[in-house]
């Protein structure tokens, strides 16, 4: 055990494998270990640096492993995949961990702490919440419409259409049970997301970094707090540019023989940070649309050329870039600046 150098550590609930070379990159160990003996079997062994991908549980692992004294190393399921040969099974996957550890040029993924996560787990729990509020909604107007009774968009129209079914003398009495179990299930849904959005306002309120960014035109307290959340080391990207590429909002590059061909944005990255960003630059735009305040030169020259929902795709890039730069030098929102750097870069642009 004292010669190995490096581990590859496949992941699972119960089950991990492992894939371990020496100093002359031999391999002296394939073994898989249950959950149980996976924390005696690193006590026991020589400080070493071990590549995992950074998927569910990874995270936790990472942490248990650096207080043994070992060297994690996360690493994303793409990057790792290029050294997997042939078929997918756990050994394969635990010999490219490997493999790809090994690389200089390897990106890696920094270890979350437990505050980290359960903050995190505060911004999942508000996206599901109102994703499970949404479907009901739209089950409830359906069911109505099948009855004859239709209102207007707006969640605030549920309750009133709830009461008006409630007083129907139409409707057979199933049926009016069916929407009194689904009023009672959106009520109770309303009072848990306000109870979850006043924890996520509470940590918004702490958070430095999230009260600076919400100051950036589009970017609200949820966009805010999920910046700060996620990006808890913004110094890791070299450029504003990189981590809107890490975020997906950047062109699919498929380059070759000296010609560019740029497509549509990648969507790499995280889904609900992006969507976030995305929607925040909508919202933007529509202000523009209704003629309320004024629109960066930037802006207003894109409006022309594009459609407004790539219109917001690039004016989210660039929500993203505003977003690295305070993060990373810890500055304020300066509007005055913004608009200044727009200005000068207005001409180039149109």
């Amino acid at each position: 055990m004292s010669s190995i150098v490096r581990i590859g550590l496949d992941t699972s609930k119960n089950l991990f494998q492992l894939h371990g070379v020496d100093e002359a990159e031999r391999v002296v160990l394939r073994k898989q270990v249950r959950r149980e003996g996976l924390l005696r079997f690193f006590r026991e062994l020589a400080p070493t640096v071990v590549g995992m991908e950074a998927c569910g549980g990874s995270h936790h692992w990472a942490r248990v492993l650096t207080e043994l004294g070992h060297q994690p190393r996360l690493m994303a399921p793409e990057y790792v995949k290029a050294y997997r040969k042939r078929n997918k099974n756990d050994p394969a996957d635990a010999e490219a961990c490997c493999e790809a550890v090994s690389r200089p040029s390897m990106r890696f993924v920094r270890p979350k702490t437990v505050e980290q996560q359960a903050a995190q787990m505060l911004a999942g729990v508000r996206d599901q919440l109102v994703r499970r509020r949404t479907q009901l909604s739209n089950q409830i107007r359906g069911y109505a419409m099948e009855f004859g009774l239709v209102v207007a968009q707006g969640l605030c129209r549920i309750e009133a259409l709830l009461l008006e079914i409630a007083g129907s003398e139409t409707l057979p009495p199933l049926a009016k049970e069916l929407f009194a179990l689904q009023g009672r299930e959106f009520a109770q849904l309303q009072a848990t997301l306000r109870e979850v959005e006043n924890k996520l306002m509470a940590w918004h309120r702490q958070s430095e970094v999230s009260r600076r960014l919400v100051a950036i035109p589009g970017i609200g307290p949820i966009g805010a707090t999920m910046l700060a959340m996620k990006v808890s080391q913004p110094e890791d990207f070299r450029s504003g540019r990189t981590f809107a590429a890490w975020l997906g909002l950047t062109p699919k590059d498929h380059s070759t023989a000296g010609k560019t061909r740029l497509g549509v944005i990648t969507k790499a990255g995280d889904p609900a940070l992006r969507s976030v960003l995305v929607a925040g630059a909508m919202a933007v735009i529509q202000q523009v649309s209704r003629a309320r305040g004024t629109p960066s030169p930037w802006l207003a020259e894109l409006l022309k050329r594009k459609a407004p929902k790539e219109a917001a795709v690039a004016l989210a890039n660039k929500m993203a870039r505003t977003a690295w730069k305070l993060m990373v030098s810890g500055e304020k929102y300066d509007p005055a600046h913004q608009a200044l750097s727009q200005t000068s870069n207005a001409p180039a642009m149109a």
